[in-house]
């Protein structure tokens, strides 16, 4: 079994424009032990701040609750016991801690000779024993020793193998290797120490970190770091997600990990941090299990001819067919099947024509739209409008709240309402709310999430894409509007939203 040692709010908040609040730190350390079963999580670095104290403490108290409080870890630095006394105060009992694995490191950051180093080290573990706190190490910059100082790297092993440290922890800290030293450099640590514990700790500075990952298993190390997203210092750690796939996957090696929980907390990170996951990363992006081409939806149609081991229900999520330019028949009938239509060849055909007409423009097609493609384009009206906006105006003056007038027909019958609001737009919905709770007396959906695009090449002209999504009865959807001006394009998004409600 292969051991995670998860260190996003350590590593991972290194990550440019990152910091985590207490709270926040709570929330994660709760989810990736709780939910995604990580074996161990690194938390914090000793006597950054206060509030990196009161975030330890606040963990710490959770987890001794809950029996978890050697699965908490906080890196500390070789200090004479001032690190160990700040991570003691908050109530940590494991400490990894910060030597030097190369020799460059030894003598040009800390001045010091390997032997004053190695002695500084064995002080801080005999008062760490004291103490009643665990000791692991870190060899900062080891991949750069194994490369330029191997016999540093080696003599201080050797010198530290009989001490009280549960793991020797290898960084590949400036992310230099590539999985074929990564696996020769480990394997030599592994063979000759085999009765010592090793953690494997990379950096995806050549977008190698998963690979080396790999490497490392195959090599014989136990124990590896990860961070939610792939967070950390420049280009990142190993992700989470990707690591779990390869471990599960690609080396019959399983780590524990809950997988359908794994988009779940990347989501949660991602709303903290507002680093943005990637649409193509691969597990937890929004695309990668979206299938573009009609092809391949016609393939799994016929007995899942390209689908691979990472199914998306395996990670909480599911399957989806876009739509666009390169849409067949086979993603259409996918999508209408979601939505439970059905349509003739002769319908499809026209359908299918006017998505990819959409798609050579560049728009993007939700399942959505597809009734009011549908209704549009076969003139039989698939999906019947039952909300009509007859009339709004939307005033703004300086140093004014923005303040809305809307006229509306739904079912035939015609509403009044003005509102003010932050915004020209947040004036529309506010007047909108009003007719549906006041004179409908009916609950309305929430908005989630509003996102705006344009096409690139910063042209004035460029049509505005407004997608809103929206929840109601727990149901979660999308509706898009396309426009010149952006507060068009979000009334129309709204409109379809409105029309839907009423189906």
């Amino acid at each position: 079994m292969i051991e995670i040692l998860d260190t996003t709010l350590r590593d991972g908040e290194q990550t440019s424009g990152v910091s985590f609040g207490a709270s926040e730190k709570l929330s994660i350390a709760r989810l990736l032990l709780d939910e995604l079963h990580v074996d161990r999580i690194e938390v914090a670095s000793a006597r950054v701040s206060a509030g990196e104290h009161e975030a330890v403490r606040h963990i710490t108290a959770w987890a001794g609750q809950r029996s978890y409080l050697d699965r908490i870890e906080v890196l500390g630095f070789v200090d004479g016991g001032t690190s160990l006394r700040w991570i003691a105060e908050g109530g940590g009992r494991v400490i990894n801690l910060l030597t030097k694995g190369s020799e460059k490191h030894c003598r040009q950051q800390l001045k010091k000779s390997p032997e004053e180093h190695i002695a500084d080290i064995r002080r801080d573990i005999a008062l760490a024993t004291e103490m009643g706190i665990k000791v692991n190490i870190y060899l900062e910059d080891w991949s750069n020793g194994m490369v330029h100082s191997p016999d540093y790297v080696l003599n201080m092993i050797d010198a530290l193998r009989e001490e009280a440290i549960g793991r020797f922890m290898l960084p590949d800290t400036l992310g230099i290797l590539n999985p074929f030293n990564t696996e020769e450099y480990c394997r030599r640590m592994v063979e000759r120490y085999p009765g010592l514990t090793f953690d494997f700790h990379p950096h995806n500075d050549y977008d190698l970190a998963v690979a080396n990952v790999m490497a490392a298993v195959r090599a014989g190390i136990t124990g590896i770091h990860t961070t939610v997203n792939g967070l950390g210092e420049r280009a990142g750690n190993a992700p989470l997600s990707s690591v779990v796939a390869v471990l599960n996957d690609q080396l019959k090696q399983p780590s524990g990990i809950v997988e359908q929980k794994i988009n779940r907390v990347s989501r949660m990170v991602e709303t903290y941090t507002g680093i943005r996951i990637p649409a193509n990363k691969p597990v937890v992006g929004e695309n990668v299990f979206t299938q573009c081409a009609g092809i391949h939806a016609d393939g799994d149609n016929k007995n899942n001819l390209y689908f691979n081991d990472l199914l998306p229900e395996r990670f909480g999520r599911v399957r989806e067919y876009a739509l666009g330019k390169t849409s067949g028949k086979a993603n259409i009938r996918k999508n209408l099947e979601a939505l439970g239509l059905e349509l003739d060849e002769e319908s499809m055909r026209k359908v299918t024509e006017r998505i990819i007409e959409l798609g050579d423009k560049k728009e993007q097609v939700t399942t959505e739209d597809l009734p009011y493609i549908i209704a549009d384009v076969l003139r039989g009206g698939v999906q019947e409008e039952k909300v009509h906006i007859l009339n709004y105006n939307l005033s703004l003056a300086h140093g004014l709240k923005p303040v809305a007038a809307l006229k509306i027909e739904i079912d035939g019958v015609v509403y009044e309402s003005s509102s003010s609001g932050d915004g020209q737009y947040d004036a529309f919905m506010r007047a909108l709310r009003k007719i549906y709770k006041e004179q409908l007396q009916r609950p309305f959906p929430m908005l989630t999430n509003y996102s705006v695009t344009i096409p690139p090449g910063g042209r004035t002209d460029a049509f505005v894409q407004t997608i809103i999504t929206w929840e109601q009865d727990g149901e979660s959807f999308k509706t898009k509007g396309l426009d010149a001006d952006q507060t068009e394009a979000a009334i129309k998004a709204t409109l379809k939203m409105l029309n839907r409600v009423e189906q």
